[in-house]
């Protein structure tokens, strides 16, 4: 017994380390014939990050996992992904692997985990899922695998197919499939079970949303005759259930076809249970009454040429349902829809609304339509009579709409057109009779801070156009009306790649432009708590509009201002707004603007061109910001303005100006103004150095000033201003941020500069010498609320001093009159800085004169008293010394 129990013992020890070390040995030849098979049999790169082999997970098959699967195509694919998957998983008998490299390995199973493939077809027809390589050695080469599947399955995985061409999308995700089966026999049968969400886009036209799918089939596979025939079959499309029979089978054209398919119940719940499973949740709980039927048949050969011909019915009559937790029903229900192909030729396929009407409360709707060759052209037939509330949309099903509606909507229209026409706005094409209005419309957006009350609406469809009759509407304080003609209404709706055209006439009583800006509340978490923090979405012009509007507003609000008797054209288009001949009452005089504004780019910008005549000086610069930037002295200064300002950059969400990125040039004219000294520092401060001026006294009638702004600084242009008989020249530049640096030159004639000068000039007793100025430079920097300023009045003051003394000297010792005139010429052309000698106060013009310039006495008062007395004794000793 011992020694039965040794060698059982031994024998279990040989076997597991045979298993532990077997997968080492046979391992590096699994993936050498993986790597083989793949680069003989497919025309695309293939990457995996291992292959692994077990004999215990599996046992007592073998277990082979290639581990992170990724295929990329060539071109003209050129490295996108075709397919990937985390692992693939196979099966087979231990026996398999004892093979040599000339015997093909049977593989028993396979598992396929949290796959991705991608197929595409591009614009010029290529696919990216023909890979397989055509060659004389595939046939070879799959010979080193055999296939004798037990059964299979695919794992939390997804499908994409894209064909540019159809304009078609089709999404297959939360796919689980399995299947069991022989597949090594002539006759066998597969049993499978699929579960997958479905999405299908086609034209831009959402067919399907995230519809959940189930389908149990058990198929009889005639491999000789490539024939697949279904039986006891069963689908479930959302909570539909449907049945099947028939068979698909391979022939040399393409496929031949033959099924038929009805669903199981007859009960109207059956049609709520085809709508997205978001809607159709609760059933249970859901009255309804009628019926509901789908059946369908699907004949013929699938090629690249033909369909099958298609005869899909789907009826119900006088039916209605009610949610449980909604307060209306829908009734009267009658659906009688039609599916058809007769000829196999796709193009004549055709959809027949024959008949789809409802009623809610005492609103009848009824419509219906012909749509024609739907793979092609499209051709749309449709009536639609009837009226609906809005509000019991959501009252009567459960739509989960992310705003409110409510209001009545009457239609009774005919329409006709191909979509080639809506596409390409062939308005010839696009027919259209009837009439539709809205009244009582509340439409809530997160466009817009307030809801939009459309109190009427009302239009009148033409064969190719919409006119607009009449549209009244109001949100937080504006209102306004419209009228005009829509070009492609029917277009715009049915496409996302029309815009909508037209030209409006908009009046309005009272036009707050922040009625139409967005608000969006964002969540922010603190260390300690969560607060709600609410940023402001600016205006958005809307890239589908292209029209033309004349506007007439009583009163614009634009944050602070209110506009008045605005009057204007605007033309809108790819999401810019041109402005035409706009012009308005605004401080006490009149503004006229015209430019584009432009909510293409991310940034909004504007190019515009501002011309303002008789603006109230102190008002327009008291509440326009703009102004107060370029001219922030102004605020001082009480009378009329006229300015021409031009002027370009980018607008902040509040579509204020970001004041650093605006540039452009502004001329302004005063025509009558006063001066406020005690409403500015910087005058308080001039007037303060410079006390022979009263600033109250300036006279600024008929000023022009040249400012240029650029980089958030304004420079402003030499321009001249008088106070009594002394001329001013004011040059420099500020910035956005208040801090300056500017020179003012005072052209000071000498008998403003003290007793002492006015002593020399009563002594000298020219009238020539009382001509004499000196030009006073006023440095002026620091900033508009705390100016610095600093003068060379003491210098300047000194320096005439000394040239009068010199004067009188040479007055004094009987020098020649010419040499007098000389003197005093200097003394007139200036002491230390030059200045212009016109009196002009328009800085737009060129100033060609140049003063002359002298330079300062090197001599101190005392060493000219001095050499005037001793020239004077000295001329008495000449006189002397002749007589001896």
């Amino acid at each position: 017994m011992k020694k039965f129990l040794k060698i059982t013992g031994i024998t279990l020890l040989i076997v597991v380390v045979l298993l532990l070390v077997l997968p080492f040995v046979f391992q590096s030849q699994i993936k050498g014939m993986v790597k083989n098979f793949i680069n003989q049999n497919l025309n695309a790169n293939v990457e995996f990050s291992d292959v692994s082999l077990s004999l215990f997970r599996g046992f007592p098959q073998a277990h082979v996992e290639v581990s992170d699967l990724v295929i990329t195509n060539f071109k003209p694919f050129q490295d996108e992904t075709f397919a990937t998957a985390k692992n693939i998983n196979f099966t087979m008998s231990v026996k398999e692997l004892f093979k040599t490299s000339d015997e093909p390995i049977i593989i028993n199973s396979i598992t396929i985990n949290e796959a991705l493939l991608t197929l595409k077809t591009d614009a010029f027809g290529n696919v990216n899922y023909d890979i397989v390589k055509e060659s004389e050695n595939v046939q070879d080469s799959t010979a080193s695998f055999s296939f004798d599947i037990k059964d299979y399955s695919i794992k939390r995985s997804a499908l994409t197919y894209i064909d540019v061409p159809a304009e078609m999308q089709f999404y297959v995700t939360e796919l689980n499939h399995t299947g069991k089966g022989r597949f090594s026999g002539n006759i066998s049968e597969l049993d499978t079970k699929s579960e997958a969400n479905v999405s299908l886009t086609m034209d831009s036209i959402n067919y399907l949303n995230n519809n959940h799918v189930k389908l149990d089939a058990l198929i009889d596979m005639d491999l000789n005759a490539q024939k697949y025939t279904f039986k006891e079959n069963k689908a479930l499309i959302n909570q539909l259930p449907v049945e099947f029979s028939g068979f698909v089978q391979i022939i040399e054209e393409g496929q031949l076809i033959d099924l038929s398919f009805k669903n199981t119940g007859s009960s109207f719940k059956d049609f709520l249970a085809v709508m997205p499973a978001t809607y159709a949740k609760n059933l249970d709980n859901v009255e309804t009454t009628g019926n509901f039927n789908v059946n369908g048949i699907i004949k013929g050969k699938m090629t690249e040429t033909t369909i099958p011909t298609l005869d899909i019915s789907i009826k119900s009559d006088n039916a209605s349902f009610k949610y449980p937790d909604l307060p209306k029903r829908v009734e009267n229900i009658v659906i009688d829809t039609e599916i058809k192909n007769d000829t196999g030729n796709a193009d004549d396929t055709y959809v027949a609304i024959n008949t789809l009407n409802f009623k809610i409360d005492s609103d009848v709707f009824k419509s219906s339509a012909m749509i024609k060759n739907l793979t092609g052209n499209m051709l749309v037939n449709a009536d639609i009579d009837g009226t609906l509330n809005l509000a019991n949309l959501t009252k009567a099903y459960p739509l989960e709409l992310e705003n409110e509606l409510s209001g009545i909507l009457r239609a009774k229209l005919n329409t006709a057109f191909d979509m080639n026409a809506i596409e390409t706005s062939a308005y010839d094409r696009i027919k259209a009779s009837g009439n539709a209005n809205i009244t009582n419309l509340v439409f809530t957006s997160d466009a817009m801070n307030q809801p939009l009350h459309i109190s009427k609406a009302d239009m009148t469809f033409n064969p190719s156009t919409v006119t607009l009759n009449s549209f009244s509407a109001k949100t937080g304080q504006s209102d306004f009306t419209a009228t005009g003609t829509i070009n492609n209404l029917i277009g715009f709706m049915l496409s996302k790649k029309v815009n909508l055209k037209g030209n409006f006439n908009l009046n309005s009583n009272t036009l707050a432009l922040n009625d139409f800006m967005s608000k969006e509340t964002e969540s922010t978490t603190a260390a300690t708590s969560k607060k709600a923090a609410t940023t402001t979405e600016g205006l958005k012009i809307p890239q589908f509009l292209e029209s033309t509007i004349t506007a007439n507003a009583n009163t614009v609000i634009y944050d602070n201002l209110k506009l008045k008797n605005v009057k204007g054209v605007l033309t809108i288009k790819d999401q810019q707004a041109t402005i035409n001949n706009l012009s308005s009452s605004i401080f006490d005089g009149v503004l006229a603007v015209s430019g584009n504004v432009s909510t293409k780019a991310d940034t909004p910008s504007f190019n515009l061109n501002l011309d303002a005549s008789s603006f109230d000086i102190s008002k327009s610069f008291t509440d326009l910001e703009l102004l107060q930037n370029l001219a922030p002295i102004a605020k001082a200064l009480k009378g009329k303005l006229n300015s021409n300002i031009k002027i370009s950059g980018t607008l902040d969400k509040e579509f204020s100006p970001n004041l650093n990125t605006i540039t452009g040039s502004a001329i302004a004219e005063l025509l009558t103004t006063d001066i406020d000294e005690s409403a500015s520092p910087l005058l308080s401060k001039l007037e303060g150095a410079l006390s022979f001026i009263n600033f109250g006294d300036l006279n600024l009638k008929d000023l022009k000033a040249n400012l240029e702004f650029a980089n958030g600084k304004v420079t402003v242009k030499p321009f001249n201003l008088a106070y009594k008989d002394i001329g001013i020249v004011v040059s420099g530049a500020h910035g956005f941020d208040n801090t300056m640096n500017y020179n003012a030159v005072f052209n000071v004639p000498a008998k403003y500069l003290g007793s002492d000068v006015n002593r020399l000039i009563g002594k000298i007793n020219d009238n020539e010498v009382n001509k004499i100025t000196i030009p006073v430079l006023a440095h002026i920097t620091g900033s508009f609320s705390n100016p610095k300023v600093s003068t060379d009045l003491t210098s300047g003051v000194t320096n005439l001093t000394k040239q009068l003394i010199e004067i009188e000297k040479q007055k004094l010792i009987g020098k020649g009159t010419d040499k007098i005139k000389d003197l005093i010429g200097g003394a007139l052309g200036g002491t230390t800085n030059q200045t212009p000698s016109t009196t002009s106060k328009d800085s737009t013009k060129t100033n060609t004169q140049t003063p002359s310039i002298i330079k300062d006495s090197t001599k101190t008062g005392s060493e000219v008293i001095k050499n005037t007395l001793k020239d004077i004794f000295n001329s008495k000793k000449k006189k002397k010394d002749t007589v001896n």
